[in-house]
């Protein structure tokens, strides 16, 4: 968790730099697909902010109106985050591309004065767009490696679509639409100057809010899932299962539910079947020796709920 909080900071002041840089290459040459990437670095900005408060807020412990924690309110600021890009990237991106098509010969190229030397607007925006694809490389890598730190031998995408812990793969993602988007906007440019048709840089733009609102709906689909209850992995269940089985006490395994109530946060009900004739202190003993079990080979169960069936039914 503090690595992706380390690379949330970098993106944040990477990001906000880029997106004055941006906006001042927008104003130059009176890009669409610039203004839109401007926007999208901006929106980039704020999710960072997010993240950072999500995780803080996730850190609370455990009190009399939230008994489980505060663990999901890291999955609810992730799927702000989600809808954020999808309206504020992907929506404006979109709508000021569509503008631009409509009316591609409103505000053309102009030029920039820095430190003495009269650039034109092509060639700022190449320079700043340039500067912003190295930039989100170094970010993209950083979130890479990261990532791939928490998925071990995990497959890629099925860590994505497993992993508990959105922060990582967020900040990826919106890396990733990030350095796509450059690239959309690099080449919708360049194109429309050298064309003469300043209708490909709006309908760049739009396809840079097309890549932020696929990834917006993909990260909200993600976030849902985690915010009204996912299980643990299958992996995890016949972990816990096994567990069970293997103490001399437990005759079967009744029925076992688990849910994710932050990224290393789990709830565990087991209902068990105790062998014949186990009176209810050594029941109590087994339960609290499979407890201990359980949390020494999976310290993230932290709430551990077991049914003694045997007992249930002997008190029916």
């Amino acid at each position: 968790m503090a690595s992706s909080k380390k690379a949330i900071y970098a993106a944040i002041i990477g990001n906000f730099a880029i997106a004055v840089t941006k906006f001042l290459g927008a104003a130059v040459s009176g890009s669409s697909a610039m203004l839109a990437e401007g926007i999208h670095s901006l929106v980039d900005t704020g999710n960072g902010g997010l993240l950072l408060l999500g995780i803080r807020r996730s850190k609370r412990p455990p009190d009399d109106r939230h008994p489980y924690g505060y663990g999901k309110s890291l999955y609810f600021y992730t799927l702000v985050v989600a809808v954020l890009i999808f309206g504020l990237g992907g929506g404006i991106s979109l709508y000021e591309g569509f503008l631009h098509t409509l009316d591609p010969g409103h505000g053309g190229p102009g030029t920039a004065t820095v430190f003495g030397l009269t650039i034109g607007g092509l060639t700022l925006n190449t320079i700043v767009l340039g500067a912003a694809i190295v930039f989100e490389g170094f970010a993209l890598r950083t979130a890479l490696q990261e990532f791939n730190k928490q998925r071990g031998d995990t497959p890629f995408f099925e860590a994505i679509v497993t992993s508990k812990d959105p922060t990582t793969f967020t900040v990826v993602f919106e890396d990733t639409a990030a350095m796509a988007g450059l690239v959309v906007a690099l080449v919708g440019v360049h194109l429309a100057s050298a064309l003469h048709m300043p209708i490909i840089d709006g309908i760049a733009s739009m396809v840079i809010g097309l890549i932020l609102c696929g990834v917006a709906l993909f990260l909200i689909w993600e976030s849902k899932k985690l915010l009204i209850g996912e299980a643990a992995t299958p992996e995890l269940r016949d972990s816990l299962r096994r567990l069970a089985r293997n103490d001399a006490d437990v005759d079967a395994v009744q029925r076992l539910l688990t849910m994710h109530m932050g990224p290393y946060s789990l709830l565990l009900n087991m209902d068990l079947r105790f062998r014949d004739g186990l009176d209810a202190k050594d029941t109590e003993k087994a339960v609290e020796r499979l407890e201990k079990a359980i949390r020494q080979q999976h310290p993230h169960v932290q709430y551990i709920f077991i049914e003694a069936d045997a007992i249930a039914t002997a008190g029916s």
